[in-house]
C-alpha cells in the first residue's frame, strides 16, 4: 500500500514542528513539504500533489479558505484544518464532514484526527470530497445574517463537541454567555440571548422570560403563579417562571403544537 503524502502548512514554526514531529511516528505517512504561508501552500499543492494537507486557517498571503479557493475545491487534497477556536468555522467543518486540530493539541487528539483523515481519503476515492470543500468555501465567503441553528459547536473542559439544538431543554442567560440545559448536562455557549432567540427555530423555541428560552416540546404543563405569572413545568420536572409579557406567545405556540 502506498504511503499518504502529507504537506504541513502553518505560519508558526513551532506549530509546524509539532505536526512534523508527530508525523514521524506514522509509518504510512510521508511528509513531502512544509510551508509558512498560504501562497507557498498553493504552489506546493500544485507541484507536490500531496494526498493530505495540514492547513492553518489564519496565515499571511492566503488564509486556509483562500488556499482552497485558489487551488480549486475539486483539485484539493484531503484537508485537516489547524486552528484556534473559531465557532463559525468549526460549525462549517462539522456540517461538511471535515476534521480539524484545535491548538494546542495532544498526541491522542492528533491520532484521532489522522484516523479521520484516513477515512476522508477513502471517501475521496468515491468522488465526494470536492463537492464538500466547495460548499465549505461558499459558506465561509457568504457569511449571511443570522441563520437557523440546527447544531452548535461547544467548547467545554478542553473538548470541542457538537450538540443538536433539538436536544436542548431550555436556555438561560449567563453574562456574555448563555447556558444550555440538556437533561442532566449544562454547557456555556458564547452568544447573547437576543441573537440566540433569533437563530433558533421559532416553531420549537420560545422565550418565556428575558433571561430564559424554552423548548416547547419539553413543556409538560403550565401552572398559575403570583401576580399574573405562571410556572412552566418541563417533562424532567424543571420549574421555570413565565413572565406575563411572554405568556401569550408561549400559549399560542403550545396550541399549535397539539
Amino acid at each position: 500500500m502506498s504511503k499518504i503524502r502529507a504537506l504541513v502548512v502553518d505560519d508558526e514554526p513551532m506549530a509546524r514542528d509539532r505536526v512534523l514531529a508527530l508525523l514521524q511516528h506514522e509509518e504510512d505517512v510521508e511528509v513531502v513539504g512544509e510551508c509558512g504561508d498560504g501562497t507557498q501552500a498553493v504552489t506546493a499543492i500544485h507541484n507536490q500533489a500531496p494526498d493530505l494537507v495540514f492547513l492553518d486557517v489564519q496565515m499571511p498571503g492566503h488564509n486556509g479558505f483562500e488556499v482552497i479557493e485558489a487551488v480549486g475545491a475539486d483539485r484539493m487534497p484531503t484537508v485537516i484544518f489547524v486552528t484556534a477556536y473559531d465557532e463559525y468555522a468549526l460549525r462549517a467543518f462539522e456540517v461538511h464532514a471535515l476534521d480539524y486540530l484545535l491548538k494546542p493539541f495532544g498526541r491522542d487528539r492528533f491520532q484521532q484526527t489522522l484516523q479521520h483523515a484516513r477515512a476522508i481519503l477513502e471517501r475521496r476515492r468515491a468522488g465526494d470530497l470536492g463537492r464538500r470543500l466547495l460548499a465549505l468555501v461558499n459558506d465561509i465567503k457568504t457569511e449571511p445574517g443570522p441563520t437557523r441553528l440546527d447544531r452548535l459547536v461547544v467548547k467545554s473542559g478542553g473538548r470541542v463537541f457538537f450538540l443538536r439544538t433539538d436536544q436542548i431543554d431550555w436556555i438561560e442567560a449567563a453574562g456574555n454567555y448563555v447556558r444550555l440545559h440538556l437533561g442532566e448536562e449544562s454547557h456555556l455557549f458564547r452568544e447573547t440571548m437576543n441573537r440566540m432567540e433569533a437563530r433558533l427555530d421559532g416553531r420549537r423555541f420560545v422565550r418565556i422570560h428575558r433571561s430564559r428560552i424554552v423548548n416547547t416540546e419539553r413543556v409538560k404543563e403550565l401552572q398559575p403563579w403570583f401576580n399574573g405569572e405562571h410556572v412552566v413545568i418541563l417533562q424532567n420536572g424543571t420549574r421555570l417562571t413565565l413572565s406575563r409579557g411572554y405568556r401569550e406567545k408561549l400559549q399560542e405556540q403550545l396550541k399549535r403544537g397539539f
